[in-house]
């Protein structure tokens, strides 16, 4: 099995409350118990997974909600390369597969021009003013965010919040006045 296929199985029993662990997916797929905990790790570290183990019932379960982001895998199935930082994997002069799984965000939009100029990206209401936005890379939205002339609030999912006030305060810091 893939690396996609073992990523979306860990991704859909964690979303469902189902508590896989590593020897888990290790023994659903046939794999080892070394390269099961890799894969939790990029899907905690590399995707940013907001995930956390839980002693008692000896599995992972996400701490808010999350969706699969976009990301690519070597042909080799062995080995990542993360498309938020660039950074190649060990095998990154292969050839590779990208899969276009969206990123999911929820942004409170108070105003009608800026929900104009974000329809490319809603995809659906989740409360009165509370728009579900879909996209494909991070740096892309970030930017586009920052470019909206009104106040907006990122309230989902928490990583690209702070993704979006770290952004800010590396901009502020690089225009301050001596």
């Amino acid at each position: 099995m893939s690396v996609e296929n073992r990523i979306r199985w860990l991704h859909k029993r964690i979303a469902d409350r189902r508590y896989p662990n590593a020897s888990r997916l290790a023994e659903r797929f046939g794999i080892s118990h070394r390269q099961a905990q890799r894969d939790v790790d990029f899907l905690k570290n590399s995707m940013g997974a907001p995930l956390s183990y839980d002693a008692a019932r000896r599995g992972f379960y996400y701490t808010e909600e999350f969706s699969l982001p976009s990301y690519t895998v070597l042909a080799s199935d062995q080995d990542y390369v993360d498309t938020v930082t660039g950074a190649p994997g060990r095998l990154a002069e292969e050839e590779f597969v990208q899969m276009e799984i969206p990123y999911t965000a929820v942004l409170h939009i108070p105003d009608k021009l800026t929900r104009i100029e974000l329809q490319r990206f809603i995809v659906g209401e989740e409360a009165r003013g509370d728009y579900i936005c879909e996209f494909q890379n991070v740096e892309m939205f970030l930017g586009v965010l920052f470019n909206t002339e009104r106040p907006l609030t990122v309230k989902k999912p928490g990583w690209l919040r702070e993704r979006l006030v770290a952004a800010a305060r590396r901009v502020l810091e690089h225009h301050k006045e001596s």
